[in-house]
């Protein structure tokens, strides 16, 4: 299968909740590559790379409320062609 990428900015309450980290729980149980960083605006960048199926179902997971002491207000995503593909995933 092939391998997508996606860069997704999310909004609301994430930073200070755990967010990033149970992202990256979630990325590995999933078989995602990426990271995941606090912006200086609030929200969170979630780059995810990995089969379709697995960023598809990491990106249902994060506009779904990603974990219980987050809120997630919304969540922007678009496709995105990194020049190297990430190995494992971070939290930055």
């Amino acid at each position: 299968m092939a391998i997508i990428c996606i860069r997704a900015w999310v909004h609301g309450l994430v930073q200070g909740v755990g967010f990033r980290y149970s992202t990256q729980r979630q990325a590995k149980e999933l078989g995602v590559t990426g990271y995941a960083k606090n912006l200086e605006d609030g929200s969170v960048e979630v780059l995810a790379c990995g089969e379709s199926q697995q960023v598809e179902a990491l990106l249902a997971w994060l506009k779904a409320g990603g974990p219980r002491s987050a809120r997630v207000d919304k969540v922007l995503a678009e496709p995105h062609h990194p020049p190297h593909l990430p190995h494992g995933f971070t939290t930055v």
